[in-house]
């Protein structure tokens, strides 16, 4: 086995993994001529096929294979309320889940509760959270949403969506981590960078702005699956389908993903899948 597998390998449970194995077909480049790219007999992308990225049961094989590889995955960010889960997810943005789970201990050991950071000034904070950069606007809003809860909301954090965008720092996708993964309510699905890209390569949307991306998600992914879906794909794209060299020839996803830069494929790639 390659080194670099992740260490939760789904069994082998059926015929499209049996199909990746059988027919394997390098990818020399990512602009491979389009008459070196394989066919599969039957394959829905052959030319004249009506294939559609979106069909029912193509979207219900991809939340297949993901429940299969992912089944119980949650938020990556570390927290103990709705409060810390809101602020991590507030310094999560322009960084990474690891660089705030090393920042977020002492930043609240040092302030423990909403009203402890409703009495700093940016100022104050701005050395706690430097290292997740953008700290000064960080600072601005984690502050300034501390304010308006110990105002507007007796200290704890909104569980509505309508409330939560009042708070400063929050838009749909900060607001979408704290109503999924504290309340369990499925308001709309989590748009990061990782849910962007994937979500662009399995042809699941063809545009590159967070609102649109969610609003076309929310089409094709169950509601009951919103919450789940979102978490998938981001631990799929730290796991395996990695931004810089996706590991294509690992992926229980393989021959039924297009995208345009893959690094090894059983099934016609599609340039603009990506």
């Amino acid at each position: 086995m390659p080194r670099g597998v992740m260490a939760r390998q789904p069994a082998k449970t059926g015929r499209h993994e049996r199909a990746q194995v059988a027919r394997p077909v390098k990818v020399p480049h990512k602009t491979a001529a389009a008459s070196s790219r394989p066919r599969r007999a039957g394959s829905a992308v052959s030319k004249g096929s009506r294939y559609n990225p979106l069909a029912p049961e193509r979207v219900a094989e991809i939340l297949k294979r993901l429940d299969q590889l992912y089944p119980d995955v949650t938020c990556a960010l570390t927290h103990k309320t709705a409060w810390e889960l809101l602020v991590a997810t507030i310094l999560s943005a322009q960084s990474t889940d690891a660089t705030v789970n090393r920042v977020t201990p002492e930043l609240f050991r040092k302030y423990p509760t909403v009203q402890d950071f409703a009495a700093l000034s940016p100022e104050q904070l701005e050395p706690d959270v430097h290292a997740t950069g953008f700290f000064r606007n960080k600072s601005k809003s984690v502050v300034g949403a501390a304010k308006r809860i110990v105002a507007d909301f007796g200290g704890e954090v909104p569980a509505e969506m309508d409330q939560l965008l009042t708070l400063p720092g929050v838009a749909r996708k900060t607001a979408n981590v704290v109503l999924g993964s504290w309340f369990k309510k499925a308001e709309g699905v989590v748009v990061d960078t990782h849910v962007t890209r994937i979500s662009r390569r399995l042809e699941l949307t063809k545009n590159t702005d967070a609102p649109k991306i969610e609003q076309d998600l929310m089409k094709v992914i169950p509601r009951e699956k919103w919450i789940l879906f979102s978490h998938q794909i981001i631990w799929h794209g730290r796991r395996l389908c990695i931004a810089r060299k996706p590991k294509c020839m690992e992926c229980p996803l393989e021959n039924i993903c297009h995208a345009g830069d893959k690094t090894w494929s059983t099934v016609e790639m599609h340039k603009n899948a990506k």
